[in-house]
């Protein structure tokens, strides 16, 4: 089978190498003449994020670019301290949440891809698609066109493959989104070894963790409306900062020092998620990762949701007799788990706690995920998966 990637970031570059590791001919299409990934933002991988790379072979050249979180601490607007506990899964090197900025993760992907001699053609950015019963080609804005069994839409939050197999447009969450990052010291920082603290600030969400190099990497969530296109395009990291710091003052925490200290290392993006129940493929086309169910920021996940996606959608391709048999068990068994993210981010940034709903399916069990992320399990069988 050979498939077409579009999109060189991280779910495209996962979904490459699980699909050459099943043994099929995937190649990846990036619009971008790099890796296309935001150089100010940072990221956390979840112990499931890190386990899906496990299973595709990646996980030790992704954990050599970040640093270990191994403890969540919460701390509330008074400096006190709520809850200090084990974070995911620590005791193995390789399923310990990992801190570290999205275009080093893209980067490394990006290079393992290529090690393994998987095509990554940069600049190619997709324009049109036509399918029928023989394969689907992709036309590129250039006019260069390639030809496949399937195509993968793995081209993010404002997906050209998206636009043309479900067109729905990002909503906005309700909140701001800064990150940020110094090697400053902020006098009121305790740096925590391998922790990453919450705030449950007054006016804002904040979170902070300390690298063992003395960097301090930072977020800060806050409520009210949209950033224009043009404040995000135009507006100095000096500014947001001065706009950012008088939010954070009045609460007894580290925030409003850590982000003082911060120079020009500083971005703003807005907080969106899609719509649940969006169509996610065609006979020939499937899409993956932010493309198909971006969630807001609040609960962390949408790297790592989209890394389970590349194993799942890999294993049901292998494990299936058919494509349609392949992309139905994909939908199956995703659909659940990322659309109960999305509601419970939602949740979150609204400043609401998450409740169950009857509409939907209950949460995998740790032990299920596990299953379903190791390479060598059989997937689920549909009686089994309510």
């Amino acid at each position: 089978m050979r498939v077409l990637i579009i999109g060189g970031g991280i779910a495209g570059t996962a979904a490459a190498l699980a699909l050459h590791q099943a043994g099929f001919t995937p190649a990846v299409y990036e619009a971008h003449p790099d890796n296309g990934e935001d150089l100010g933002a940072f990221l956390t991988l979840a112990s499931n994020g890190m386990r899906a790379l496990g299973s595709i072979g990646a996980a030790e050249v992704v954990a050599g670019r970040g640093f270990p979180l191994t403890r969540l601490r919460l701390i509330d607007a008074s400096g006190a301290t709520l809850a200090d506990a084990p974070l995911g899964e620590p005791d193995d090197p390789l399923t310990r949440y990992r801190c570290l900025r999205r275009a080093d993760l893209a980067l490394a992907l990006q290079e393992e891809v290529e090690r393994r001699g998987i095509p990554l053609v940069h600049g190619a950015r997709l324009s049109s698609l036509k399918e029928n019963t023989a394969g689907i080609t992709a036309t590129f804005t250039d006019g260069q066109t390639a030809s496949g069994d399937l195509l993968i839409g793995a081209d993010g939050l404002n997906s050209t493959a998206r636009s043309l197999i479900s067109p729905a447009a990002p909503r906005y969450a309700g909140q701001r989104v800064f990150y940020g990052y110094t090697t400053e010291p902020a006098a009121a920082v305790d740096s925590h070894s391998e922790a990453i603290t919450m705030v449950r600030g007054s006016q804002a969400a904040f979170g902070y963790a300390c690298s063992p190099g003395g960097e301090t990497f930072w977020f800060a969530r806050v409520s009210g409306p949209a950033a224009s296109a043009e404040e995000i395009a135009t507006v100095s990291p000096a500014e947001w900062r001065a706009a950012l710091v008088p939010l954070l003052r009045p609460d007894n925490t580290p925030a409003a020092d850590i982000v003082a200290a911060t120079s020009d290392q500083l971005m703003v993006t807005n907080a969106v998620d899609l719509p649940l129940g969006l169509r996610w493929h065609t006979a020939r086309a499937v899409l993956i990762g932010d493309a198909a169910h971006a969630a807001s920021p609040a609960t962390g996940q949408g790297a790592s949701m989209a890394l389970e996606d590349a194993v799942i959608l890999a294993k049901s391709l292998r494990d299936s007799s058919t494509t349609a048999a392949a992309l139905a068990t994909f939908d199956r068994l995703r659909r659940p788990r990322v659309e109960n993210n999305i509601v419970t981010s939602a949740a979150l940034s609204a400043g609401r706690p998450p409740t169950p709903s009857s509409d939907r399916p209950p949460a995998l069990t740790n032990e299920e995920l596990i299953q379903q992320l190791s390479w060598a399990a059989p997937l689920p069988s549909a009686h089994r998966s309510s």
